[in-house]
């Protein structure tokens, strides 16, 4: 059965939290539409989204994009802000072989494929 991107994402956002959410400290840098990016630290990250620091207030349903060290910037849309953090949902599932990669570089866990 093939799924077109939104409905996989609706489907896995419909469980609670569709994937472990791991505790880490990311540098980067994370751009609101229309305006100018800025430096950011990742907190927590899934397949399906992130927390962020985010000095200046951002709006639910604002996208986003996020960049880290050595990838594309991501596209994600603003699910929540609250005093200087911001939770944001992947416009498409992250690979879990790139969520992999990022945890591994970021917490010297090497694979990481909670079950």
């Amino acid at each position: 059965m093939s799924y077109q991107t939104q409905d996989r994402y609706m489907l896995a956002a419909q469980e609670d939290r569709c994937a472990p959410r791991t505790k880490l400290t990311i540098p980067g840098s994370l751009r609101a539409s229309g305006g100018r990016a800025f430096q950011t630290v990742v907190h927590d990250l899934s397949i399906s989204g992130f927390s962020a620091a985010a000095i200046n207030r951002m709006h639910e349903g604002q996208m986003c994009w996020l960049s880290l060290p050595g990838l594309e910037s991501l596209q994600a849309q603003v699910v929540w802000w609250e005093n200087c953090m911001v939770g944001c949902a992947f416009s498409e599932l992250l690979s879990p072989i790139v969520h992999d990669n990022i945890i591994a570089r970021y917490t010297g866990a090497g694979n990481y494929r909670p079950y």
